[in-house]
């Protein structure tokens, strides 16, 4: 079995594949400092309360944007699943061409992304990434990733709001019943959510215009879902373009999986 795991700024998603379909699927929030062994006592508590083992995992792919944290999952990986994980932007191959000024400087996620995109909608996307920075990020009809835009999340936008206004609550993120808001708490809420529609909108239609052909726009994310119902911007919602990238991956590296 496969483990896949995909950390961001704010998440870690550890994911496991049995040859044929996803089995379990946990999120952690995500800590730099975590160690090894504290991700194996999670992790194998886990697994034991869906019937699995450690010992059942044979191929580790790992995904991050923290740096630092990458020693501790590959770690994990070596110590108590016995296997070298796959690293994306160290030790595989994406199989997809990066056209941008520097190759180096597009995230993990953002090809992760790219890949799985490719796998399952035909022609040219604009992938929609909603989290602790929303991205923007164009896949050529090829598979290739061509670069986007990268904004603030909107969770980071609240706190920013909230620290900076000492009158202003720390509120959650919802869909208000109203675009005009009769209360402090209303207002924040319909200027954060319906800015962040807006800004969803104004993007796409720029980046469609700039690219200068047909694109099928994705959203994904950890909280993409906040926008579902709430603009026709995005013609699609998948919660899964990462997992799949991952897996796919994988598949394209079989020297890299350990007998």
């Amino acid at each position: 079995m496969l483990l896949a795991i995909e950390q961001g700024n704010t998440n870690t998603l550890f994911a496991v594949y049995d040859g044929e379909t996803w089995v379990a699927q946990w999120r952690a929030a995500t800590e730099a400092s975590r160690t090894a062994d504290e991700y194996a006592v999670w992790l194998s508590q886990l697994l034991a309360m869906t019937g699995l083992a450690m010992s059942a995992i044979d191929a580790c792919v790992i995904s991050s944007v923290v740096p630092q944290s990458i020693f501790n999952l590959r770690n994990l990986a070596r110590r108590y699943l016995n296997v070298e994980p796959m690293i994306v932007g160290e030790n595989v191959d994406l199989g997809i061409a990066i056209r941008i000024q520097k190759p180096s400087e597009a995230g993990a996620d953002r090809l992760v992304n790219a890949i799985g995109a490719h796998m399952v909608y035909p022609g040219a996307l604009l992938i929609v990434d909603s989290g602790t920075a929303t991205t923007f990020d164009v896949v050529g009809a090829d598979g290739a990733f061509e670069g986007g835009a990268i904004a603030p999340g909107i969770n980071l936008s609240m706190q920013a709001l909230h620290e900076a206004a000492a009158r202003l609550p720390r509120i959650a993120i919802q869909k208000p019943a109203h675009v005009i808001g009769k209360g402090t708490v209303e207002a924040m809420q319909s200027g954060v959510f319906w800015g962040y529609v807006s800004l969803i909108e104004g993007l796409v239609a720029r980046i469609k215009a700039d690219y200068g052909a047909p694109l099928t726009v994705i959203g994904t994310g950890g909280i993409a879902s906040l926008f579902e119902g709430a603009t026709k911007a995005i013609d699609h919602f998948d919660h899964d373009l990462t997992i799949l990238g991952l897996l796919e991956i994988v598949r394209r590296n079989p020297h890299l999986r350990q007998p």
